[in-house]
């Protein structure tokens, strides 16, 4: 078995991308109010910031920012992957494999995790997040994109109203690959 090694740092920043097995699904949309719920029982037993976050049908991209001394993101998003998909009928397909040991086949096994570096670094992932729906084609304006923390930061006067693909295009090369 691989051994993976991640950059785990207390108290850090950090950029997430987190899909579904089935990358034809709406399952995360279809059930935004259980993923909701389920990441905030998540916070309350392991606290973590959300600076950023957007949920797309089947993939999800966010930044948090973990309590000093602590740095067990794999905890939290081990309880977050598994609350969520305990809550849901299986009707999923599950191979031999993941039926054997007792899993479901909601989600990709790993996930995508990135460090932020710096300021700078910490700029682009924010701008990606909440840019990821107009890349994928969901809607031509940000803002009309209703699973996202861009509109929190319009009200905390991160973005103005009208931020839109003319600043985001110019930063083309942000984030990581999905």
């Amino acid at each position: 078995m691989s051994r993976y090694r991640r950059a785990r740092v207390p108290g850090a920043t950090y950029f997430f991308t987190v899909t579904l097995r089935d990358r034809q699904s709406d399952l995360l949309t279809r059930h935004i109010d259980l993923l909701r719920s389920t990441v905030k029982a998540t916070k309350a037993r392991h606290p973590f910031y959300i600076d950023a976050w957007v949920v797309l049908p089947e993939h999800m991209h966010c930044l948090w920012t973990l309590p000093a001394g602590d740095a067990d993101f794999a905890l939290r998003w081990k309880v977050i992957k598994f609350a969520f998909a305990k809550r849901l009928p299986i009707t999923e397909p599950r191979p031999a494999a993941l039926i054997k040991r007792g899993e479901r086949g909601i989600w990709q096994r790993r996930y995508w995790e990135h460090l932020i570096r710096d300021e700078r670094d910490y700029e682009r992932h924010f701008d990606y997040i909440h840019f990821n729906p107009v890349k994928h084609g969901y809607v031509t304006r940000v803002g009309d994109w209703p699973y996202s923390s861009f509109h929190r930061a319009i009200r905390e006067g991160i973005y103005p109203v009208d931020w839109s693909s003319d600043q985001a295009e110019e930063q083309s090369d942000w984030g990581e690959p999905i």
